[in-house]
């Protein structure tokens, strides 16, 4: 607690005098971020350092796995984020972010953690779509570190995928107001793999890149072309 306290007194003392100006207009004019992150409570993953994002330019929530739970099993704080960022805010872009050496991951793999951390396990069933993958469609020989690795990635899928079950998420997709994104931050190389929706796969993000998507909805896209009856449009 007194590195806390040390570290508040530096920005009260050194970092808000130069910023002032920046938090006053943030309360005058109110947030408006551009993209909701989920990533993992981590305290190795820090979304605004990565990012170098500043005050008011991301919308973060943090849970144990970067977890999003599907809609209907669960109205919790990642629920409400998702509907308030995409609803009030009228975020552009969500992130789902994991990371190498995801302890969430490494209790995924664990065999009888609901016995000691219940809790834990629980909300880790959120993932379990991806733990079924690794352990079903991967080869039985490679060793712990990659197929933890694998996990992680399989779980940022599988939390996208729950993405698309929210109503506001949906709704924004189908307008062509929202793109999903799916992060792999590597803590011991500091570089970000970016999943490719178009080619099914992470790639490592350079600087010179266009930055790979997960979901674009570039226009308006609707199951049915038109509104009416089948007979109607039988007979149109």
């Amino acid at each position: 607690m007194d590195n806390i306290v040390q570290g508040f007194t530096q920005f009260r003392e050194q970092v808000f005098p130069n910023q002032r100006s920046v938090y006053q207009r943030l309360v005058h004019d109110g947030q408006q971020p551009k993209a909701l992150v989920i990533s993992c409570a981590d305290s190795r993953v820090v979304p605004e350092l990565i990012t170098q994002a500043g005050p008011g330019e991301l919308f973060v929530t943090r849970n144990v796995g970067n977890i999003v739970p599907p809609f209907a099993t669960m109205m919790g704080g990642v629920t409400a984020a998702v509907e308030y960022a995409v609803m009030a805010l009228k975020v552009r872009d969500i992130v789902v972010c994991g990371h190498s050496d995801c302890g969430a991951m490494k209790g995924l793999l664990t065999p009888g953690l609901a016995e000691t951390m219940p809790s834990v396990a629980a909300w880790l069933r959120h993932g379990e779509a991806a733990r079924k993958i690794v352990c079903d469609a991967y080869p039985d020989d490679i060793d712990d570190k990659r197929r933890l690795h694998a996990l992680a990635m399989e779980n940022v899928l599988t939390q996208l995928n729950h993405l698309r079950t929210h109503p506001a998420v949906a709704s924004a997709l189908a307008t062509g107001q929202l793109t999903l994104h799916g992060w792999l931050f590597e803590i011991e190389t500091g570089h970000l793999l970016v999943y490719d929706g178009e080619a099914g796969r992470f790639v490592v993000l350079a600087e010179e890149d266009d930055l790979p998507v997960a979901e674009a909805s570039a226009a308006p896209r609707l199951a049915a072309a038109t509104v009416g009856t089948a007979e109607a449009r039988i007979a149109e």
